[in-house]
């Protein structure tokens, strides 16, 4: 059998996470979808989450996020205070009940973890978090330079950028294993 490319790898990755952490999460008998999930996990972690800041932390529309948030407080997951630093926006808070339901999904993503990773030793897991940081840390500086270009489009021509760490290299292997294109449904 021929090893899968790395874009086919990383998706059939991201999936199985998904489907086990779905599966463990209704086991908790947690009825929530997974953007209030991550929104309420930004309040409970962030003391100084505002709608912005949550909508910039899961890079998503300011208004879908406040849709979100709102459904939260009408839950009784979370609640908002003035915030002091700027009277024009609101700090957002955990309430009793929404901590209750975050350390349940701190349970579930445990199990989650400890299953998908039950055939590797610890070494293997701290090699794949040190590899998986490093292509998170390129993709996020590739759009920022990106940002960060077209920021800077009008006021001069683009040139293109030198390859000091091989990405066309990477890139030519990804488009030989895998057509370009082809659509993967979520």
């Amino acid at each position: 059998m021929p090893s899968l490319s790395l874009s086919e790898t990383l998706h059939r990755l991201v999936h199985a996470y998904k489907k086990q952490l779905r599966s463990d999460i209704a086991a908790q008998e947690i009825d929530l979808p997974v953007t209030h999930i991550r929104a309420l996990k930004g309040v409970c972690r962030n003391p100084e989450s505002t709608a912005q800041s949550i909508a910039l932390r899961m890079q998503r529309d300011k208004a879908q996020i406040t849709r979100v948030l709102n459904e939260l407080l009408q839950g009784g997951l979370i609640t908002k205070i003035d915030n002091p630093k700027d009277g024009r926006s609101q700090l957002l808070r955990p309430t009793a009940e929404g901590e209750n339901i975050m350390t349940q999904i701190s349970t579930s993503e445990r199990k989650t973890v400890a299953r998908m990773t039950q055939a590797l030793s610890s070494a293997e897991v701290d090699t794949f978090i040190k590899l998986a940081n490093r292509i998170s840390k390129s993709v996020d500086e590739a759009a920022a330079a990106k940002s960060g270009a077209d920021c800077h489009a009008q006021k001069r021509p683009s040139s293109k950028p030198k390859d000091p760490i091989g990405k066309g290299a990477v890139e030519a292997r990804l488009m030989q294993e895998h057509a370009i294109g082809e659509n993967h449904n979520e």
